[in-house]
């Protein structure tokens, strides 16, 4: 790889400003100075510095996000605050995007990453993917509404989703429940419910695979995937790159 095209994907700069800085002498490549911008140079084994940092080069980044209620689950919108927005600009420069989405107004696990082939695998309808919702419900969920999940609900435009496994923790004008699809269509577990004849009011992913929600963050909060948890969602070739 190019050394100046590693520094500006480590968030050092555009070209031009990483060429600026190179020129005034601040890179060096295994302890000598280095202007030339066109050096390629292997990550892995040479040691970059800028200044008196040391340049720690990483392909891919995987954030485990709470996603907060008032965001939308894109990298750019022209009328809303997205989840990118959520990340610093040290974070935002590796050009993550939210693999899957989550509603405006729900809640919870979302995983972000730069991986491309990641984010289609765990997204693609072909695998099955499961995804474990918590919601509260304006209506008395019943054993009915059980069965009609597990065998598959027509939604109002017609469309038949696969089954899903609903559970009831309270039942009751108000009840509370737990859902688990293997799609991510549009709005999905509310328009199951709406064909049901009951509403949603609250929302929150809690599982998406084996990748389970990290009960300690806060909404609005993030941190970068453990060992363990790359193991779950990712061939070991990919996570050791």
């Amino acid at each position: 790889m190019r050394l100046d095209k590693l520094l500006a994907n480590m968030g050092y700069g555009s070209r031009k400003e990483v060429k600026n800085i190179l020129k005034q002498k601040k890179v060096s490549v295994n302890n000598s100075i280095t202007k030339d911008g066109k050096v390629h140079i292997d990550p892995s084994t040479d040691v970059i510095q800028v200044g008196e940092d040391t340049v720690h080069y990483q392909k891919y980044i995987y954030l485990m996000m709470n996603k907060p209620p008032g965001f939308v689950s894109a990298t750019v919108d022209d009328k809303e605050k997205t989840v990118i927005d959520l990340l610093p600009s040290n974070i935002q420069h590796y050009n993550p995007f939210p693999v899957g989405r989550l509603d405006k107004d729900t809640e919870g696990l979302l995983l972000l990453t730069n991986n491309g082939e990641l984010g289609h695998k765990l997204t693609s309808p072909k695998k099955d993917i499961t995804k474990l919702y918590y919601a509260k419900i304006d209506g008395h969920v019943t054993s009915e509404d059980v069965n009609r999940f597990a065998e598959g609900l027509e939604l109002e435009d017609g469309y038949e989703t696969k089954p899903a496994k609903l559970r009831i923790l309270i039942a009751g004008e108000s009840s509370e429940i737990e859902v688990i699809i293997t799609e991510g269509k549009y709005h999905q577990v509310k328009r199951m419910f709406a064909a049901v004849g009951k509403k949603v009011t609250y929302l929150k992913r809690l599982k998406m695979g084996m990748l389970e929600l990290d009960p300690s963050l806060k909404n609005g909060h993030y941190r970068e995937l453990t060992e363990d948890e790359l193991t779950l969602i990712l061939p070991k070739k990919i996570a050791d790159e």
